[in-house]
């Protein structure tokens, strides 16, 4: 049995936070329905941005975030539409939206409403800034609230260079598993008070969570961002080798590991040397500098697989710094499954799974999203709606059918 089998979830989101954490709860076996305004949400043709196909049968930018749902098209605006939305609520248990919350009061669909409606209902919320402060009600994506302002591009870049250049919803994924965690927290506490929850999670928070360590030890002095050559444990670092490509060094006992490594890159001039041999001593005479120029030109004599079998035979922890590609090819992450192959007509495509779980269900199922309002009348029919409803609702534009994609 699935653990979350018999769970209902309404979802009211766009683009990837709040809609990948539906996608995570039905991969848990909730029973997932998705609205969308006649519009639909803008992800559907975000394929374009990443030179992707955007098809109805093939939009993977589309299905990472809306796997294992089914599709409702209603007019929110409209008495109608807003009916059969409550309809859909009062038989589910979570709502999930990144609405912001101006436009969920006027659609009354806010916390306070529903609350009031319906007591048992659990509401998630993903938000750019928070519920409060200047910026609760500004409009923001991944790379401003969690990217930007939650520090993420000011600290992680290498000090003097341009930030880098994420890969979109770098911070929407690791928000998605929060909520849903936070979302099974609330069904949990709701067995055994019989009552409803909000749940609110931010980019920005979630980002500024993210560099703990970074944010409790820059009062310490200890400040980013930070040059690589600058670094206080060298052996804390990456690498450019031979074949031009990174390693990534993780040795955190820089005393203990010190005539290991410089044994391994042949260096014998650097055994014993008492000016380098003491991590303490190299960061109060700034020596860090002198000791990562040393390993530049040492590293620099290797190709990367020559190092990481040297250093990993030798229980040295270090990591290549993996590309798309490379990960595609890796027997590791296709022995966990963390990729899963899903068929589309041009073939089978990769799609990163959810790193949670469950032994007791095995291998998730993975349903491909369908087309806007591929289910509408499925979904009527479900909440009691005659043939002749359903298509007066059809008619006057308070719900919609299946809407295809169209080709360019």
């Amino acid at each position: 049995m699935k653990p979350l089998q018999g769970v209902k979830v309404v979802d009211l989101t766009t683009y990837l936070a709040a809609p990948t954490t539906v996608r995570v709860l039905g991969e848990w076996g909730a029973d997932c329905v998705k609205i969308e305004s006649a519009k639909g949400d803008p992800a559907r043709t975000q394929g374009a941005v990443f030179n992707m196909p955007f098809l109805d049968d093939e939009n993977l930018a589309f299905d990472v975030a809306n796997m294992n749902k089914r599709f409702i098209t209603l007019n929110l605006k409209s008495e109608k539409g807003r009916e059969i939305a409550y309809k859909l609520l009062g038989e589910a248990d979570v709502f999930v939206t990144n609405t912001r919350t101006k436009s969920l009061k006027n659609l009354g669909l806010d916390y306070d409403t529903l609350k009031e409606k319906f007591p048992k209902l659990i509401f998630a919320q993903v938000l750019g800034y928070g519920e409060n402060g200047p910026e609760k009600d500004t409009a923001g994506f991944d790379v401003t609230c969690y990217m930007a302002r939650g520090g993420v591009f000011g600290t992680t870049v290498n000090r003097g260079d341009a930030p880098m250049i994420p890969t979109n919803g770098f911070g929407d994924f690791q928000v998605s598993l929060a909520l849903a965690s936070g979302i099974c927290a609330a069904l949990y506490s709701r067995e055994k008070t019989g009552m409803g929850d909000k749940i609110t999670i931010s980019l920005h928070h979630a980002a500024v969570y993210a560099l703990s360590t970074g944010l409790i030890s820059a009062q310490y002095g200890n400040q980013y961002p930070k040059n690589r050559r600058e670094v206080p444990n060298p052996f804390n670092n990456v690498y450019r080798t031979k074949d031009g490509k990174w390693l990534v060094l993780c040795c955190p006992e820089y005393d203990r590991d010190y005539e290991k490594i410089f044994t391994l890159l042949g260096r014998p001039d650097m055994i014993g040397n008492e000016k380098y041999i003491h991590c303490a001593e190299v960061n109060n005479n700034n020596l860090n500098t002198e000791v990562t120029g040393i390993l530049d030109e040492a590293m620099a004599n290797f190709t990367r697989d020559e190092l990481m079998a040297m250093f990993k035979a030798n229980d040295l922890a270090c990591e290549a710094a993996y590309e798309p590609n490379d990960i595609y090819k890796d027997e590791q992450a296709h022995a966990n499954h963390v990729l899963a192959k899903i068929p589309y007509p041009s073939g089978e495509r990769f799609m990163p799974t959810n790193p949670v779980n469950f032994g007791s269900m095995g291998v998730p199922e993975y349903f491909i999203g369908g087309s806007q309002g591929a289910h509408t009348v499925e979904i009527m029919k479900e909440l009691g709606y005659s043939e002749d409803e359903i298509k007066e609702a059809l008619e006057n534009g308070a719900a919609t059918g299946e809407t295809k994609l169209r080709k360019l």
